[in-house]
């Protein structure tokens, strides 16, 4: 499916759709808790589903209706292969709790998750007695379990991919003994291993951490099952917020001000962009004030890269947006993908290894390849808003990995949308 985008004025509201992040991390626990959870206003969407399909091929048992019914507790080992799809967060969760599995289980994904590393949750997990085989540190991955994984402490970088120590802490509690993790380099995205210790906690772990998140434990308690609600995605939601800023006045209700998402972040970046910001309750409402350019460390918060920097092309002046070595890792190289989008729109931008220095000025539109990518799809998207004339979004079906409605809901804000 290709979308085309044409000039408009955002005005209205929306509902942020569930947390993808956190609709894995219940899933994930409630697997792991003996007994039935109850999952309220969970995230359906390819990622979420991949994380699904997954667990009941392990023996879980899982009912979606409006709510999702989890009965955990008891693992086996599958059939056949696990796909996860084009899921990091499925295959690195996944990885860990098939350590926890009486068998061998090989996890396999699509094309852009065979370039996702995971060499480095496996060296983790082998500390843990555990035996593995991947090709070079990448997927496919075979994980021989014999149900059960020892304590201690275990070692491991942190600024690789937050969702290797979530995905160790995750399982940790079922280890025999209580496990401590120690990050050999500075944890990024440190958000992320927060909104995990908020999942264990609302299934009756507590885990700890250092102030620096330099060193975490894990008590070897076992889950209970629980009944959580998942909260409204800031990932997402920063998406129809950034439209309200780019022009008009855009409202998403369903967010909690307190949430420990990363990408709650995208508040203070529009405020200090020049937007003005508003909270009320669990609602923000985002309208334009016309925008300036930035200096900023999204190194906590990388997923905010594409719509960030699509807002910095419409700034007036320059932006210079830093921490974006391990955006190559993603879905797609998202600081490449978004290079090139930019570009054909008309904005200025530089980058290296680690940053991007931006240049806003006047945008046209034009033809785009997301590279497969969601985020950069919506964010090109949202760009377009802005940009004179007709924006074709090519691949826009690949928005169903985190925000299925995003279409449907960008019209409903006064965005000019046509699907062809």
């Amino acid at each position: 499916m290709n979308v085309t985008v044409r000039s408009s004025t955002a005005s209205g509201s929306v509902a942020a759709p569930p947390s993808k992040s956190m609709t894995h991390r219940a899933l994930t626990l409630a697997a792991l808790a003996r007994g039935r959870s109850r999952i309220r206003n969970p995230l359906t969407a390819d990622d979420t589903e991949a994380t699904a399909s997954v667990l009941e091929k392990l023996g879980v048992g899982l009912d979606r209706g409006e709510e999702w019914v989890v009965d955990g507790g008891d693992l086996r080992a599958p059939a056949g292969e696990l796909h996860c799809g084009e899921s990091g967060t499925t295959l690195r969760f996944m990885a860990a709790v098939c350590a926890l599995v009486d068998g061998e289980c090989r996890l396999t994904g699509g094309s852009s998750l065979s370039t996702r590393p995971v060499g480095p949750l496996l060296d983790a997990l082998s500390q843990l007695g555990v035996t593995s085989r991947s090709r070079g540190g990448f997927p496919p991955v075979t994980i021989r379990g014999t149900g059960r994984i020892g304590g201690g402490e275990v070692r491991l970088p942190g600024d690789v991919s937050s969702q290797f120590v979530s995905a160790l802490l995750a399982v940790a509690p079922l280890a025999e003994a209580p496990v401590e993790i120690t990050l050999t380099t500075r944890l990024e995205s440190r958000p992320y291993v927060a909104m995990t210790m908020d999942a264990m906690r609302a299934f009756g772990v507590e885990a700890e951490a250092s102030p620096d998140m330099r060193r975490l434990t894990a008590p070897a308690v076992p889950y209970k099952a629980a009944t959580v609600t998942v909260e409204g995605d800031w990932s997402s939601a920063a998406h129809p917020l950034a439209a309200g800023a780019l022009g008009g006045e855009v409202t998403v209700k369903g967010l909690n001000a307190g949430s420990s998402q990363a990408d709650k972040a995208i508040l203070p970046l529009l405020s200090e962009m020049g937007a003005q910001v508003s909270v009320s309750g669990g609602s923000v409402r985002v309208s334009a004030s016309g925008l300036r350019g930035i200096e900023a460390d999204l190194s906590d918060c990388p997923d905010l890269f594409p719509v960030v920097s699509a807002l910095c092309a419409a700034a007036d002046g320059g932006s210079r947006l830093t921490g974006l070595a391990r955006l190559k890792l993603k879905e797609s190289d998202r600081v490449a993908a978004m290079a090139e989008g930019l570009t054909r729109m008309g904005a200025e931008i530089r980058c290296d290894t680690d940053s991007a220095v931006i240049t806003g000025g006047p945008l046209r539109g034009a033809e785009i390849d997301p590279w497969g990518d969601h985020r950069i799809a919506m964010s090109l998207a949202i760009l377009a808003l802005h940009a004179e004339g007709e924006t074709t979004i090519r691949d826009a079906g690949c928005v169903s990995k985190s925000y299925p409605g995003f279409w449907d809901d960008l019209a409903a804000i006064g965005g000019r949308v046509k699907k062809v």
